[in-house]
């Protein structure tokens, strides 16, 4: 029979064309930067495959194979003969199939080369087993087939089923848990732990047994083994991070298996609840989506990236990645426009700009969010405030070109057109940018002006495109900062307790698109940095909701968890900085005939010159002395209202004043007048014969 076989097989071998075999890549394991996993992704074969040496394999595991599968393995030139007429008496005997007699080289080669199990299909399978034995080793033979092995539930691999079944690598499996999935072998299907625990078991037990009848194992090692109580610790399939992981993944080398990348997966789940639960609460207000990033500002390494509130809410569109997706700033493209301004020599955070109705260019009128105006104001107020008049008067100074050529060099490459179409409307952020890409370009004013290229993973390291380069002197970083972390001057604007404001040191900006579609909030540290967008990704506006109601709460809560977990110091002052007092009626250095000063900074390169005090000249005749422009005023509850009251005094030589709060006419003509506290900002205007001031204050409840 032997002979029938040999010559049978010899007749065929001209007929049977050796497939090559297929290079399969492995999975992809993505973990966070301190190892915790965070998601898987399917080989070609759609399977969770891990390559593993054999030397990594337990010899348990190999030994249970051997026994349950192949137990003639080193013996046979890959078909064991023997086998197959023991099989082919069994399958007449019983008058079906119950035998394959498959060797391990033979499921290789299936594994290899699928085929139908059909009398042809085995006999090219038995061919392909002998070729396998002429090209490899049997250690070779024994480590693809590990690798190939498909053990159920997507699992392809020992690696990948200990680790699945077992939560543990392959190298560490017990004599127990290595039966038990040697036992998978044969039918992962028929065994399948997950629902058929006991039936796997009892699978277990009989690979033990063959262990035990071939010599693997001594009669104490069986006893122990059969009496284990095998529990399935399934080590979890993560989907953290679907946004970031996705995006990772499409710019992986096909051979890179695991990657670990630059997320904090705690910090990822803390941002993503917090999202969640804050549009939660703003649906009513037409909310439904929200997106965040945090940039370690050293390295450039993503810390967070929440792409949308509910990654499975199709009627919200989860799935659109909110980070990278296009949108409008608003605001928050200000601070490079001044920023700009000031590397020109053009302004300083203490130069006055109108703030009036005004019309640019092409017939461009913007208007401040809160519909008001503000007459003459420093930078330092106007960019704290986000009054949009002064920073398109800014933008006017520097000119457009120059102000997109700058966001362009800061990473905002998305805006692609050229100047002339933006315009000067610019400066109020009128093009798209994608919330990675802004989150950046803060990150560069955190690290005192220095653009880096943003890092998605550590191992392998892995960067967007871009190269680190300076936008702007370490000074400009510095005046810029300090506007924006200062809680005064954006007091008028958003009062002293907004969610801009935090017990340590932020620097904050908000920014609201047209129509409300869009809002922003920006924040950064010396160690870390904030972007969070908030809006609908089908383009429907908000109802009246800002960056600073909006996105707003979400970055004050991260900013507070961030600076527990990854604590920041106060921003450093670089060389090159001067404070001096300047003249609040000029914005120029305080000179002896000032009356009205404050401190300010400044590029020491680039101080404005002394007052000379003719502006005196040109206000005496009327000045506003009670409230001064920016006062904050509090209710107190526990004094009678009708108690609380402001003094209205301005100099006037007519001794006749025409008071004017909120566009409404106050009665009298008194220079020194009361008018009892309410609650809100409120604009009050005194005019006295050509003369008249304005300024704003506001009264807090």
């Amino acid at each position: 029979m032997m002979r029938v076989w040999k010559v049978f097989l010899i007749l065929l071998l001209p007929c049977l064309v050796w497939g090559e075999e297929a290079f399969l890549s492995p999975s992809k394991q993505i973990y966070d930067r301190y190892g915790a996993p965070m998601r898987g992704f399917l080989s070609e074969n759609n399977t969770y495959y891990l390559p593993v040496a054999l030397t990594e394999v337990s010899p348990w595991l190999i030994a249970a194979a051997l026994a349950a599968e192949d137990k003639r393995f080193f013996s046979h030139p890959g078909v064991d003969v023997k086998s197959i007429l023991r099989a082919a008496w069994q399958n007449m005997s019983e008058g079906e199939i119950v035998s394959g007699a498959s060797t391990i080289t033979q499921q290789l080669a299936r594994a290899i080369e699928p085929r139908p199990r059909t009398l042809w299909g085995k006999a090219k399978e038995a061919y392909n087993a002998l070729l396998l034995e002429r090209k490899m080793t049997k250690e070779e033979i024994l480590e693809e087939y590990f690798n190939l092995l498909e053990l159920g539930n997507l699992t392809q691999g020992a690696e990948a089923a200990s680790r699945f079944y077992f939560n543990v690598s392959a190298s560490e499996l017990s004599l127990s848990q290595a039966a038990f999935l040697a036992g998978l072998i044969k039918s992962p299907t028929y065994y399948n732990p997950l629902k058929h625990f006991v039936r796997a078991l009892k699978r277990r037990d009989w690979v033990l047994k063959r262990m035990l009848e071939n010599g693997f194992i001594d009669e104490e090692m069986y006893r122990l083994a059969a009496a284990e109580k095998l529990e399935l610790k399934s080590a979890a399939r993560p989907f953290d991070a679907p946004h970031f992981t996705h995006f990772l993944y499409s710019l992986l080398p096909a051979d890179v298996q695991e990657v670990y990348a630059t997320l904090d997966r705690e910090l990822q789940l803390y941002a993503e609840q917090l999202v969640k639960n804050y549009i939660s609460q703003l649906s009513a207000q037409n909310v439904t989506n929200a997106a965040v990033t945090v940039i370690d500002n050293a390295t450039g390494g993503v810390l967070a990236y929440v792409g949308s509130a509910d990654f499975y809410n199709e009627r919200n569109n989860g799935q659109v990645d909110g980070v990278r997706a296009l949108r409008q700033p608003g605001s928050s493209l200000k601070p490079f426009v001044y920023g700009l301004a000031f590397e020109q020599g053009l302004l300083t955070p203490a130069s006055l700009l109108s703030d009036e109705d005004t019309f640019f260019e092409g017939g461009f009128r913007p208007r401040n969010y809160d519909e008001n105006y503000h007459g003459s104001v420093s930078v330092r107020t106007a960019l704290a405030c986000s009054y949009n008049i002064p920073a398109v008067k800014a933008a006017e100074k520097t000119g457009a070109s120059n102000i997109l050529a700058l966001l362009r060099r800061a990473g905002l490459t998305t805006l692609e057109k050229p100047a002339d179409f933006y315009g000067l409307g610019l400066a109020l952020g009128n093009g798209e940018v994608r919330l990675l890409d802004l989150t950046n370009a803060y990150a560069t004013l955190a690290r005192g002006g220095v653009y880096k290229p943003l890092m998605l993973s550590q191992e392998p390291a892995l960067y967007l495109p871009g190269r680190e380069t300076r936008v702007f002197t370490e000074q400009t970083a510095y005046l810029i900062t300090d506007i924006l972390a200062d809680n005064n001057a954006r007091a008028p604007a958003f009062g002293l307790n907004s969610p801009l404001f935090v017990p340590f040191s932020l620097a904050a900006k908000t920014g609201t698109s047209k129509d409300y579609k869009d809002n922003f909030t920006m924040a950064y540290t010396p160690r870390w940095t904030i972007g969070v967008w908030v809006g609908n990704f089908n383009a429907e506006p908000m109802q009246k909701i800002s960056g600073v109601t909006g996105a707003g709460p979400i970055m004050h809560d991260l900013a507070v968890y961030l600076q527990r977990k990854y604590p920041s110091s106060p921003f450093e002052e670089p060389e090159g900085i001067t404070r001096a007092l300047v003249c609040t009626q000029s914005g120029l250095l305080a000179g002896p005939a000032c009356t009205h000063t404050q401190e300010e900074v400044f590029d020491s390169r680039r101080l404005p010159k002394v007052c000379s005090g003719k502006h005196q000249a040109e206000i005496s005749a009327l000045r506003i002395i009670s409230p001064e422009a920016g006062d904050i005023f509090k209710i107190d509850p526990s004094v009678p209202r009708a108690s609380q009251a402001v003094k209205l005094e301005a100099s006037c030589p007519d001794f006749s004043c025409r008071w004017q709060l909120d566009e409404k006419r106050l009665p009298g003509s008194s220079c020194r007048t009361w008018w009892p506290l309410q609650p809100g900002k409120h604009r009050l205007k005194v005019a006295c014969g050509k003369f008249s001031e304005q300024i704003s204050f506001e009264v807090l409840p």
